[in-house]
């Protein structure tokens, strides 16, 4: 199993998985899962040989994001890396790889932000997306009815109690490691002359 970067011959792939998980995930259409591949400021995928075999993707408080939940937070704190999605293919759940991807995107949030946060449907109700996030440390900060769709969410948020220290130890920023670069931003021809 390699975790890595999304890459952009990739995007197929992770469109037919997100959209063929069911109920439990919102779909993607290929222009939003583009503006994701553009601008998300986590987005990385499980591959086995060679097949993707999940992705999970985040965004942090600055990003471009319009979802009405990723908003809620927003609101509510100043610093936090926002979980939007997390799919795993059928034939590789039960197989950790749901640990793998919030022990990496921890990792990469803890660094950077003292909260990570997403949500989990309420209706219907999620319970082994509950039951997952409450051992891995998270806490319900609040529910609401998502304004795009009608289905309740319980808003959960992680406290990234080492982000203190990375605070204190490296003031003027991190340092220029490897492991720490965030991605890279591509930059589209369109995006470069302001069209459409």
């Amino acid at each position: 199993m390699k975790l890595r970067d999304v890459r952009e011959h990739d995007l197929d792939a992770v469109l037919a998985l997100n959209n063929s998980a069911g109920s439990a995930i919102l779909p993607l259409d290929a222009a939003h899962l583009r503006h994701f591949f553009e601008r998300a400021d986590y987005f990385r995928v499980a591959e086995i040989d060679g097949q993707i075999a999940g992705f999970l993707i985040a965004v942090r408080e600055t990003g471009d994001h319009a979802s009405s939940n990723f908003r809620w937070f927003r609101e509510r704190y100043a610093r936090f890396v926002y979980i939007d999605r997390v799919v795993i293919g059928g034939t590789f759940r039960g197989h950790g790889l749901g640990r793998v991807f919030y022990s990496d995107v921890q990792s990469y949030a803890e660094a950077r932000a003292p909260v990570l946060a997403c949500e989990v449907f309420l209706e219907p109700r999620d319970d082994v997306s509950m039951l997952f996030h409450g051992t891995r440390g998270f806490n319900e900060v609040g529910q609401q009815l998502m304004p795009e769709n009608g289905r309740r969410v319980c808003l959960l948020a992680k406290q990234l109690e080492c982000y203190a220290f990375v605070c204190e130890a490296y003031p003027r920023g991190l340092p220029a490691l490897p492991w720490l670069i965030d991605r890279a931003r591509i930059e589209w021809p369109h995006m470069a002359t302001g069209g459409a």
